[in-house]
């Protein structure tokens, strides 16, 4: 129950839908249904869980529809219990079903959303980076460590007890006095006159590190490092898949005709041969999806002079290769 899966329509074109249970969830247990382990935390991976998941993948795969994942994950559960009940083979499950899927995968990180741990990595779009592309609501987070994580092993204390006394214009006043000073009970005082202002300056310290790593988790960071392709707010998010799925049916449908039609051709080779019809934004989905549209019979033309150029390629070859040969 804490991941909810689905078929549906987006703009008329049939997809799957792989979405996150983020409140509590009741599991009965037939068998001692006073187990105080029945309740499940949302936004985590459990592996019955990782399992339904990873079943619905290879269903949507075998059905041919585009997926779109709502990763909305913390991580995967990783106490005794899920160890031994298998979580490690039903996580790699995913990244399995995701690796051989041949339809466009979307991994969407909706609003107030974060991708955390284990869970980034089961869906990381190098697992298949012909066909998964991730994107990120402006208000949701990713990354592997959350910010509390980070500066636990980042900024510990003796680096923040260092940066205070580097930055703090009364504490380099009273380690100077320290320094000065010859006798033992005024060196007592100051100390904890230094250690008083340390616990004043440790929540503000700490504060400014957490919202600096919260930072590096922000769309903008994860744009810029190209773990993700671009930042698309909620609000035009279901535009911008549409055209997106759209114009991604035409042009996987075009590439694979050609390399059909020339098995020289690698997929960036078909698609080098399709951009050369275009002269618009390659990057404008719904541009480019009207150019499939509008552009049809031109693209098949193609497809069948590139069929006719292997094919002659083809014979040339054989001929040579006849007229080599001695008898």
């Amino acid at each position: 129950k804490s991941v909810v899966v689905g078929r549906g329509r987006l703009g008329g074109i049939p997809m799957g839908a792989i979405a996150v249970e983020t409140r509590l969830v009741d599991k009965v247990v037939p068998a001692d249904p006073a187990d105080p382990n029945s309740l499940k935390a949302g936004q985590v991976l459990f592996p019955d869980s990782s399992y339904k998941t990873a079943q619905a993948i290879r269903d949507f795969n075998k059905e041919g529809l585009p997926v779109m994942i709502f990763a909305n994950w913390r991580g995967f559960s990783g106490g005794s219990r899920d160890m031994a009940g298998e979580i490690l083979k039903f996580g790699a499950m995913i990244v399995d079903a995701l690796r051989e899927y041949e339809h466009p995968v979307y991994i969407y990180l909706p609003p107030h959303g974060e991708l955390r741990g284990g869970s980034w990595v089961v869906v990381d779009p190098t697992i298949n980076e012909a066909k998964m592309e991730m994107y990120a609501d402006p208000d949701s987070r990713g990354g592997i460590l959350e910010p509390a994580g980070i500066t636990e092993v980042k900024f510990r204390l003796p680096d923040q007890l260092a940066m205070m006394h580097r930055l703090d214009s009364q504490l380099q006043s009273l380690d100077s006095e320290l320094e000065l000073t010859e006798f033992e009970d005024t060196q007592s005082d100051i100390k904890e006159q230094i250690s008083a202002r340390e616990e004043v300056l440790k929540p503000v310290y700490l504060q400014a590190a957490t919202e600096f790593a919260d930072l590096h988790d922000k769309t903008g960071r994860m744009k810029a490092k190209g773990v993700i392709r671009a930042a698309v707010p909620w609000e035009r998010s279901r535009e911008f898949f549409y055209y997106r799925a759209k114009r991604r049916i035409a042009e996987d449908s075009f590439v694979k005709q050609l390399v059909e039609a020339d098995s020289k051709l690698s997929k960036d080779d078909a698609l080098d041969v399709i951009k050369s019809l275009y002269d618009g934004d390659w990057e404008d989905n719904q541009t480019v999806a009207s150019f499939f549209e509008e552009k049809a019979s031109e693209l098949e033309d193609k497809v069948k002079e590139v069929k006719l150029g292997a094919v002659k390629a083809q014979i040339e070859a054989l001929q040579a290769e006849l007229e080599g040969m001695k008898f």
